[in-house]
């Protein structure tokens, strides 16, 4: 009861689609409306605020830290942190505020697993910087970063629960950017900050 409580909670809070609130509170065009589609920061920043982005990726990221966080401080144990950690996630990938349709969750995930263990998250950062800026391609980063985070897990904690969710939110992440994939392959895939015009 306790982890099917915990979700739930968890699901809700990461379902709050920043993406959308944000642009709404600022004046700027829903994000599902040019670019990717996608409401998360980096289709935001096509919009031409950076301060929309700065605060959609930070409110993204929160969303994913503070549940996880919580059930932590409450000491529910590592598999219930676990389903907290892949709840909040989900959340942001099939939201309920936006009728199952959400973001791809990269920063849920990120804040959820620096939560969880900042040495993971930081790993996963730290390969999601370096190929963002060596190559200014955010699909690609957090694809690299999707594949390191649970590498990072195995080599620090071993095999668990948390080693389970961040596999599942690296599939998930992967399954997500199966069409920034193919626009890799063909070289069509834009780059962080090249606006796109409504449709």
């Amino acid at each position: 009861m306790t982890a099917l409580l915990a979700a739930a909670l968890a699901y809700l809070v990461g379902s709050i689609p920043f993406a959308v609130v944000v642009s709404r509170a600022m004046g700027l065009p829903d994000p599902r409306s040019f670019g990717s589609g996608n409401p998360g920061a980096t289709n935001v920043l096509r919009s031409g605020s950076k301060l929309a982005a700065i605060l959609t990726l930070a409110g993204d990221a929160l969303k994913g830290w503070l549940p996880v966080w919580v059930a932590i401080r409450l000491d529910l144990g590592e598999l219930v942190v676990a389903v907290v950690v892949v709840a909040a996630f989900l959340g942001h990938v099939f939201s309920v505020w936006l009728r199952f349709k959400g973001g791809k969750g990269v920063a849920t995930a990120a804040g959820a697993i620096l939560a969880a263990d900042w040495r993971v998250g930081a790993a996963a950062l730290v390969a999601w910087l370096g190929v963002a800026v060596a190559t200014r391609y955010s699909s690609l980063a957090s694809i690299v970063g999707a594949i390191v985070a649970p590498a990072a897990v195995w080599g620090w904690r071993g095999f668990g629960p948390l080693f389970l969710a961040t596999c599942v939110l690296c599939a998930v992440l992967v399954w997500r950017h199966e069409g920034n994939i193919r626009k890799l392959l063909r070289g069509e895939e834009s780059r962080i900050g090249e606006k796109k015009a409504a449709t």
